[in-house]
């Protein structure tokens, strides 16, 4: 065989592999998952259209009725009543007028920066703590869980020593109120919570016994009778002479309430962890509390963070029952504007509540966007 033939023969031989080439465009990208998701059979297609018009229907009412036919400004009723033949969309003019009255209830104008202050320092620490890699975490712990309270009620309540007038708690309200409530249930519903669920697998039947009685006692009460029974017996089974603030007594009901629930979340997280770690973690020569705090609960918390968001953007949403015993929280000061005859229109009740549930959606939907970032980043799961 001549040198030209076996030169032929060896340029059809391969010395190293092609690149791979690129899926089918539509298999990737917005195609690719429209056509996996949404149009993968005739059923799901249909089901596709049908949903797109709903939310069609939805969506353009929502924009018709809160922009374009919306009233922005005015004095009155008058401006939000339709004339001519004109549809009136939402009155975001009577909005405006009761807007400081839903952030602050009835605390002083002239005294409202302090609220803003709280807002702002709380808002700090939270965020250096929820930034998973930001530094000094003891530190900001410290300072937003111990010192924070103090400084925070110092401002809202007030100190005549330090030139801060004293504002009666019977005047806080509004989006004050809420987060009041909200962020001292959660806080303190935390930690209640995991020391009832590891009271309720505790080896001790004292201890185990008393842990049931709590959590089926509280997850056994709705919440209105709940705070009814706070707002109205607690105050029975104090001491003659001893007076609990009208604040205060809702805030005890709703952390006890909560704990009930976040300790039976916990209690699921930590039956999952398989008995090997625990096994590992004795064997290691680790006490009780060791093994718990450094290798049992951190691996249970992460494996219910969906479930301890869940309770706590449940427990946001409740305190709007605090309506009921006299508070007035953001939704009892808007129950309470819709009294005003000054601006009694048909379409003010829909602004009103339309606005309330954009307030609370914007606060349980950024709970709910941390809870998947921090799936995410514990790797909890797969990723959405």
């Amino acid at each position: 065989m001549t040198d030209t033939v076996k030169e032929h023969k060896r340029s059809f031989y391969r010395t190293e592999m092609l690149p791979p080439k690129p899926p089918p465009p539509a298999s990737t990208g917005v195609l690719g998952w429209m056509r996996e998701n949404l149009f993968s059979s005739w059923w799901h297609t249909i089901l596709t259209f049908v949903g797109l018009y709903i939310i069609w229907l939805i969506v353009s009412f929502l924009v018709q009725f809160a922009i374009i036919d919306a009233v922005w400004s005015g004095q009155d009723r008058t401006a939000c009543l339709a004339d001519g033949g004109r549809e009136i969309g939402a009155c975001w003019a009577f909005i405006r007028v009761w807007h400081n009255k839903y952030m602050f209830g009835f605390y002083p104008e002239d005294q409202q920066w302090r609220v803003l202050v709280v807002y702002a320092i709380g808002a700090v620490l939270l965020a250096f703590l929820l930034i998973p890699r930001a530094p000094g975490k003891r530190l900001v712990m410290l300072l937003l869980f111990v010192i924070y309270p103090v400084l925070a009620y110092i401002l809202l309540y007030g100190m005549s020593s330090l030139g801060l007038p004293v504002i009666e708690t019977t005047r806080w309200g509004g989006l004050m109120l809420t987060l009041v409530i909200a962020a001292v249930g959660i806080v303190i519903s935390l930690p209640l919570g995991i020391l009832f669920a590891l009271g309720r697998r505790s080896q001790m039947p004292v201890i185990r016994f008393i842990s049931i009685i709590f959590i089926e006692f509280w997850r056994g009460v709705p919440l209105i009778t709940v705070l009814f029974m706070s707002s109205v017996m607690l105050p029975l089974f104090l001491p003659e002479g001893v007076t609990l603030d009208k604040v205060i007594r809702p805030l005890v009901g709703v952390a006890l309430f909560a704990s009930a629930y976040m300790a039976e979340v916990v209690r699921g997280g930590l039956q999952a962890i398989p008995k090997g770690q625990y096994e590992g973690a004795q064997a290691l020569g680790l006490t009780y509390w060791q093994m718990m705090l450094l290798i049992i609960l951190p691996q249970a918390l992460k494996m219910v963070i969906p479930g301890i968001v869940n309770t706590f953007i449940g427990l946001f949403k409740d305190t709007s029952l605090v309506s009921i015993i006299g508070l007035f929280d953001l939704l009892g000061i808007a129950q309470a504007s819709l009294a005003d005859a000054k601006w009694a229109t048909p379409v003010t009740a829909p602004t009103v509540y339309l606005y309330l549930a954009l307030v609370y959606w914007v606060f349980c939907f950024g709970m709910s966007r941390y809870s998947i970032f921090m799936e995410n980043y514990l790797h909890t799961g797969h990723k959405r």
